[in-house]
């Protein structure tokens, strides 16, 4: 990609892009796991284990040997939990919130596609971004999760911008491959949940530091 491009809209991941929830994210998986006199896990193993939504997530966490026929119960427990409890600790990155408001101001057209369920992706959009996101997508019915491109293909229709206007951000390979699936280009950020080393291995051809550095890349 050409570091010189210029973009009118972009798509944002937001678990580790934009928000840090990692901390109720562990805390849901563990109040699940204690449920269950089963083991819990570490944040920095938490870590490797998000990305590909919530049953993913719950089914890295379970030890091995767990009763498969048990794994709903599990799900829900944790869906439960989580649904009460994603605001306790969650919180934008430093920067987060000013970018998005000078892209605002830009009149450049954003959107945040996740694999959390879309009705939670939309009420965190709504508490923390302040109406500078204008359209959000998480999983639902006729959504298949990233890295599958229909999340990022119902972004852009919202939206009403070209796939080559578009750019899609994030922190994972998962957003790495959704943005391939999607033909849209890709800006790594490294202050997320895997790291600058992780998204150079994977081949990212720009990664930023900071939502600071996002501006050069918009119109």
């Amino acid at each position: 990609m050409n570091n010189m491009k210029k973009y009118s809209s972009a798509v944002f991941d937001l678990d580790g892009t934009l928000l840090n929830t990692i901390d109720d994210l562990r805390d849901s998986v563990n109040y699940m796991l204690r449920l269950n006199s089963f083991p819990e896990r570490t944040t920095a193993q938490v870590l490797t284990f998000v990305g590909n939504g919530i049953a993913k997530l719950v089914e890295l966490s379970l030890p091995d040997g767990y009763d498969k026929n048990e794994f709903d119960r599990y799900l829900n427990e944790f869906r439960e939990h989580y649904s009460r409890n994603s605001k306790n600790k969650t919180c934008p990155y430093e920067g987060v919130n000013d970018i998005l408001t000078y892209l605002k101001g830009r009149g450049v057209k954003t959107a945040v596609v996740s694999n959390k369920v879309d009705d939670q992706t939309k009420i965190l959009c709504k508490e923390y971004f302040h109406g500078n996101v204008d359209f959000a997508v998480g999983q639902r019915q006729g959504i298949e999760k990233k890295p599958a491109p229909d999340g990022v293909l119902d972004a852009i229709g919202n939206l009403g911008c070209k796939i080559t206007d578009a750019v899609y951000i994030g922190d994972s390979e998962v957003d790495f491959a959704t943005a391939q699936n999607s033909g849209l280009d890709f800006i790594g950020v490294s202050w997320g949940y895997r790291g600058r080393r992780f998204l150079e291995k994977l081949g990212a051809a720009v990664i930023v530091d900071t939502p600071e550095e996002l501006k050069k890349f918009f119109i």
